[in-house]
């Protein structure tokens, strides 16, 4: 969906960022991931010409955006900002309604359309009618993404969209941001400092460094067969968080007991990570965790679960 070929930006003598190369797939979360001044804002910047490249070339969906108006281009891309961007003297509705009016939709479709967001991300129907300080940082966060997707982009770009927000309130909009149906058909970049958010969030990272990508692959790739001692390094620190976001409950299968499914138990797919099997764990509620591979299905406990994780990591070591 996006191809990135030999893209620069100079600052003067400074090279933000330095002829890199990378592609995402379509519906594919791709996670730009480094410490301020790294080039990864700039680069998302230049994906929707925010600013303009020094050399290189970008193709959304096989065009070339530098062939097409700037604005045409960005009513084709969502656009979520670090401090959601809101107008303070719009309303909800009025902020979220900015690009079905560039667009000329008729206000019954707008309506639908915002009510149809704002249901699915858990905001009411009262708040519409609210200023932007009168939400919550998490709400106004969730009014952001809800005006980014209104338009149902095929491409979102995200730019330290879940920085401003303390701990509790930004692990509560991960896990929405990963249910939410709407984000599952669309192609993301993502741009972050925050190492623990980009294995959660991302399907592939590229961490970069004074304006290079230094590795592009998964969280597992990254983790597990580091291309250099700064990759190493900079992971090194949350390694043991890491891997349980990293590895998936699919990959430890094999050692996991198979134990007859809890019929009182709802089912977790094989495909989460480690981290969101034990999460399930953490309120006390659950004794018993039914995960779901293809059509087998086995019931354990957090101890089996804990107990395969470090069964895969020793073998892992060994291998």
């Amino acid at each position: 969906m996006i191809t990135v070929e030999q893209l620069s930006k100079h600052f003067g003598k400074v090279k933000a960022v330095n002829s890199i190369s990378f592609v995402v797939k379509e519906h594919e979360n791709l996670v730009l991931l480094g410490t301020s001044g790294c080039g990864k804002t700039t680069t998302l910047k230049m994906i929707n010409r925010l600013i303009e490249p020094t050399g290189g070339k970008i193709l959304i969906d096989g065009k070339n955006i530098m062939e097409q108006p700037p604005e045409q281009l960005r009513r084709g891309i969502g656009y979520v900002l670090q401090n959601n961007g809101l107008f303070p003297h719009y309303t909800v509705a009025e902020n979220i309604a900015i690009v079905p009016q560039l667009l000329k939709w008729d206000s019954k479709r707008t309506e639908k359309r915002i009510n149809e967001l704002i249901e699915k991300l858990h905001l009411s129907k009262d708040q519409l009618r609210a200023y932007p300080n009168e939400l919550s940082g998490g709400q106004q966060q969730r009014v952001g993404l809800a005006r980014a997707l209104v338009a149902d982009p095929p491409v979102l770009l995200m730019d330290e969209p879940f920085g401003a927000l303390d701990n509790v309130t930004r692990s509560k909009i991960h896990a929405e941001f990963k249910a939410l149906d709407e984000l599952k058909r669309k192609t993301i970049i993502m741009v972050t400092h925050d190492v623990q958010e980009a294995f959660e969030l991302g399907d592939r990272i590229c961490l970069m460094d004074k304006g290079k990508i230094i590795q592009n692959g998964t969280p597992a790739e990254l983790l597990f067969k580091p291309v250099n001692y700064f990759v190493e390094s900079f992971l090194k620190e949350q390694r043991l968080q890491l891997e349980f976001r990293a590895i998936k409950i699919k990959d430890i299968w094999s050692l996991l007991p198979a134990k007859k499914q809890d019929s009182k138990v709802a089912a977790l797919s094989a495909s989460y990570d480690v981290w969101t099997g034990l999460e399930k764990f953490k309120s006390g509620e659950l004794d018993t965790l039914n995960i779901t591979h293809g059509e087998e299905t086995k019931s354990l406990g957090f101890e089996q679960l804990m107990s395969a994780f470090y069964q895969y990591q020793s073998k892992r070591a060994h291998d």
